[in-house]
């Protein structure tokens, strides 16, 4: 006969730990066996007490094993709701555990991370961190704003640097064509500054920004300069040492902090360290075996056949296990206690997969030294909690990596959510994450719509596609006055998200005023001053001022979903006896939701009593305003 059974690990009744567990932290885990008439409440949650349960006939065990281990078996003891066991677990690392029941079958992890019978046992995943792993706090419930400094403001004239082409059109389109050597050299540049940036800090600062992530400002040969020439100078378009040290002090002066790109995994062909072209007084790993920078480098064949990053010979791979790299970059008077010693607020690793575990804790020691509260962000596309790279599984958020990633699995959601108005997937990435992060990196996660290496996010919601990058810079890239009007629309239901569900959203410069462009270059034009958006400006000021207002519950604060039905997507963010509460309607089906309390919409000051109405295609912030209504 069959049994009907209760396990949720984001319910505190089921697992007493939310997401990822301390080392050697006792925490329980309880299976809930209900009777066939036990009700669920209004919102669609279990609710479990003794009334809806019943006592076990059946014994229940937990299986329980480390990641590529043999599994162990535990006895569970019965109760009066069903069964029950505590455990606790001494060593970090990634854990995976189900439940059988005798006669049953397995109580398996399902799509919504919920339990459910089943024959085959799918594991439900646990991540045990260091009993010491903390993230910085000054970072949450903060907003995030991305600048690709190239194109963000200029401000003065731009010197001229052999090797460079200078565009005195700025907002023009990025060269995309390749030379006749069949490569882009993205050597032309626009201009952008410190000295840009300083200025337009009152224009941050109104958006509610409190850190800027600045993609690579290093020498380099090209505008987007990922392929770095000196870790050690700031490139000479974008300033002096004492420009970016007048930055960071003016930013700090106005709530800013700022966080640059770690690029450790490979350099620029044209660099101090390779040479590949003879431009630098140094002699290079490409030049000679004796030089110092050789064994930063795999050849296969001196000196032309080289690991490069995907192989792109203009990007040679480092090697991380070369003591002469780590030192570097590590030490004392290395790259990353260099630049910590101006202030900054820590790093985003660029390819942090690709950056062997033994690098990313040496870096993280190296860093944590300088500055505890320095952030460590890593560019991790997928689940960080159980990503495999390179035939290895990675131990990012155990807590000797990184603090954060950037939330690709949650960028992908929302817009998967906006374009088929379909919230239960948005739910299930939600569930995951926050079942399998430690809560302190959840509470830092970097949730982004569109980065420097995606398209923009306007024109992802406008759903224009094209087949290559000719189409990319016509004018039919582009969105009508219309459709740009809706996809804006869609755009700020995304950007509802984006800004409320957990973690800290990051703006990537101008999408706040409508920019649209395909993927690179196109992704990367400069923002256009001259035609501001003063209604999205708006909006976005609105949402930062929010953020500000109530980030005590932005923080750190619980996410508990109140209810999902199609487009419509209803949750809470709650601290103490403080709540936020905000929902999103993307489909054409109208809802209303009684109310015994007074609430009030904090994006229109809207008042709702007895009754809420949601319309279709809306969304809300909203408060209790007063107790109880009389």
């Amino acid at each position: 006969m069959s049994i009907r059974i209760y396990f949720n690990p984001l319910d505190r009744a089921c697992k007493s730990v939310t997401g990822a567990v301390k080392q050697g932290k006792s925490f329980q885990l309880n299976v809930f066996l209900l009777k066939n008439d036990a009700q669920t409440d209004a919102f669609g949650v279990f609710t479990p007490n003794e009334a809806d349960c019943l006592y076990p006939e059946h014994d229940a065990f937990l299986s329980f094993n480390r990641d590529g281990e043999a599994a162990q078996s535990f006895p569970m003891q019965k109760t009066a709701f069903g069964w029950t066991i505590a455990l606790s677990v001494p060593e970090i690392g990634l854990y995976y555990y189900t439940f059988y029941i005798d006669g049953q079958g397995f109580v398996s992890c399902n799509e919504m991370t919920t339990g459910e019978l089943d024959s085959a046992p799918r594991g439900f995943l646990l991540t045990v961190y260091s009993k010491n792993y903390r993230t910085p706090e000054w970072f949450k419930g903060g907003v995030m704003y991305q600048i690709f400094p190239d194109r963000f403001y200029k401000e003065g004239t731009m010197p001229d640097i052999k090797g460079r082409i200078s565009r005195n059109d700025w907002g023009g389109i990025p060269s995309y064509r390749p030379n006749e050597h069949g490569k882009v050299l993205n050597n032309d540049f626009f201009g952008g500054n410190f000295k840009g940036i300083i200025k337009k800090l009152p224009y941050l600062k109104k958006l509610g920004v409190t850190v800027i992530y600045f993609n690579p400002i290093f020498e380099a040969a090209s505008n987007h300069r990922y392929d770095t020439s000196d870790y050690m100078k700031i490139d000479p378009i974008l300033g002096t040492e004492q420009d970016f040290k007048k930055l960071i002090e003016t930013a700090e002066n106005n709530g800013i902090r700022v966080i640059l790109d770690g690029v450790f995994n490979h350099t620029g062909d044209n660099s101090v360290y390779f040479n590949k072209y003879g431009k630098y007084p140094s002699l290079g790993a490409y030049q000679s075996k004796d030089s110092p920078y050789y064994s930063w480098y795999s050849f296969e064949e001196f000196p032309d056949k080289y690991a490069s990053w995907w192989g792109i010979d203009i990007l040679p791979e480092v090697n991380e296990e070369s003591k002469e790299y780590q030192e570097f970059i590590f030490g004392e008077k290395g790259v990353l206690k260099k630049w910590l010693s101006f202030g900054i607020g820590g790093y985003r690793l660029d390819v942090a997969d690709e950056l062997p575990d033994f690098f990313l804790k040496n870096l993280r020691k190296s860093v944590k030294e300088s500055n505890e509260n320095a952030i460590i962000i890593g560019e991790v596309w997928e689940d960080a909690a159980e990503k495999i790279a390179y035939s290895k599984r990675r131990e990012y958020l155990q807590g000797y990596e990184l603090d954060s990633v950037m939330n690709y699995p949650l960028k992908e959601a929302i817009i998967s959510y906006i374009k088929s108005e379909n919230a239960w997937k948005l739910l299930q990435t939600l569930r995951t994450l926050i079942d399998h992060y430690p809560k302190q990196t959840v509470d830092c996660l970097m949730n982004i719509l569109g980065t420097h290496d995606t398209a923009r996010i306007l024109t992802v919601l406008g759903g224009i596609y094209c087949q290559n990058k000719e189409e990319m810079a016509s004018e039919s890239a582009y969105l009508s006055a219309t459709a740009k009007e809706k996809a804006i629309e869609k755009l700020k239901m995304a950007a509802i998200l984006q800004y409320t569900l957990p973690g800290i959203p990051c703006v990537y410069y101008g999408d706040e005023n409508g920019a649209e462009g395909h993927i690179d270059p196109f992704c990367r034009q400069c923002f256009d001053w001259d035609n501001l958006n003063e209604d999205l400006l708006l909006f976005y000021e609105n949402l930062g001022g929010i953020r500000k207002r109530y980030r005590n519950i932005f923080k750190d604060g619980e996410f508990k979903t109140l209810f999902v039905d199609d487009g419509l997507i209803f949750y809470k963010r709650k601290k103490a006896e403080r709540e936020i509460y905000i929902y999103v309607n993307n489909s054409g089906k109208p809802y209303q939701f009684e109310l015994s309390k007074r609430y009030k919409n904090v994006l229109t000051n809207e008042i709702y009593e007895i009754a809420m109405q949601i319309q279709p295609y809306s969304y809300g912030i909203f408060i209790q305003e007063q107790s109880s209504r009389n």
